[in-house]
């Protein structure tokens, strides 16, 4: 555990040089390895990257300093100072997040471009950093539902429009097809954390329209989706098409690990189940139509049983309790060391409190 640390603070250390705009540099890609010529000379800046880096110095300048390395932490935390600041005046759009500047400057997803005008991850990671603030995440995740949500389709575009004939050009996403993988497509990493962001963002309706978009079983079951996804229905996709005559068509199955992203999203943002230590909280967020769920929890030997609302008779666990033997506000942390084998917890939402315990939620 101390190497790893180790590595992942030397990983740090080396993406603390920023570009002309105050932003990381992007050398040849940075989660999108498609976009590989935007900083290829040197000079190109990530937007998302600097979400992202956000997110991690959170997590990690804590550990620094517990480690007695006060100095690397505080390093740390300025340059942080510094991307939050650079995010919001020219990583900022006017009306969303850019997504990246090429090395002599242009900027990428801004207004300015004919194409990729918007990319999903910069709007999301805006939320999931929590490095933002509602006068910029809120119209950043509006201009994501109107320009990258495609209705009939059941899709959440990775970028739009799509590359075709830019100059310059990003890198070797543009030799895709329109609408195909990273190319304006639903890549499922991507769509899994703009669900959670919505979610986050309190739009619970749009996140569990998303979830039904990339959950492979609510798609192949679809009667107009499910046709023309042509995939497993137990299994996610890596992407699904996004153009013409292949809308809706999945791609690369048994081979992305989205997976365990669309269960982290399902588990611990719209059902809110975190578990740090020895607390526990559930925060639900789900959509309005639900009454309620259940969920089991095996946890230091343990089994819980967590009831939101009044779940549906059909979907209530058999050995559960009837009459909750606990019970919790909605993001109250408690200590389930004090909870007994076989305990119901009722998590109540009167009053909503949305805590945190150790970071952001990506």
């Amino acid at each position: 555990a101390h190497q790893r640390q180790a590595v992942d603070a030397r990983a740090i250390d080396r993406s603390l040089a920023t570009g002309v705009h105050g932003l990381p540099l992007m050398g040849t890609g940075d989660w999108n390895d498609g976009m590989n010529r935007v900083g290829h000379e040197g000079r190109g800046e990530s937007v998302w990257l600097a979400w992202f880096l956000c997110s991690v110095v959170e997590r990690y300048a804590p550990l620094a300093e517990a480690r007695g390395d006060g100095e690397r932490a505080r390093r740390w935390l300025d340059a942080r100072r510094g991307w939050i600041a650079a995010l919001h005046d020219a990583g900022w759009d006017g009306a969303w997040f850019r997504r990246a500047f090429f090395d002599d400057g242009t900027p990428l997803g801004s207004s300015a471009n004919g194409e990729c005008r918007i990319d999903l991850i910069a709007q999301a990671w805006s939320v999931l950093s929590g490095a933002s603030d509602d006068a910029h995440t809120k119209p950043a995740m509006a201009a994501l539902e109107a320009q990258l949500h495609d209705e009939p389709a059941g899709l959440l575009r990775l970028l739009h429009p799509p590359l075709a004939h830019s100059a310059p050009s990003p890198g070797y996403i543009q030799a895709y097809p329109p609408g195909v993988r990273e190319n304006g497509g639903q890549y499922s990493h991507a769509a899994v954390w703009a669900l959670m962001a919505q979610a986050l963002s309190g739009d619970t309706e749009a996140a569990w329209r998303s979830f039904e978009g990339l959950s492979p079983a609510h798609r192949a079951a679809h009667p107009l989706r499910g046709p023309a996804y042509e995939l497993e229905p137990y299994v996610m996709a890596g992407d699904v098409y996004g153009a013409a005559p292949y809308v809706g068509r999945g791609g690369w199955s048994w081979y992305t690990g989205s997976a365990a992203w669309l269960h982290r999203a399902a588990t611990e943002t719209l059902l809110g189940l975190a578990v740090r230590g020895d607390r526990l909280c559930l925060t639900p967020r789900v959509p309005a139509h639900w009454s309620g769920f259940e969920m089991t929890l095996r946890l230091g030997g343990k089994v819980f049983t967590l009831r939101h609302g009044t779940p549906p008779a059909d979907t209530t666990a058999k050995s559960s309790p009837r009459e909750p033997t606990h019970h919790a506000a909605s993001g109250e942390w408690i200590d389930w060391r004090a909870l007994h084998d076989g305990a119901l917890l009722q998590v109540d939402t009167a009053d909503v409190v949305e805590t945190s315990a150790g970071g952001s939620e990506a």
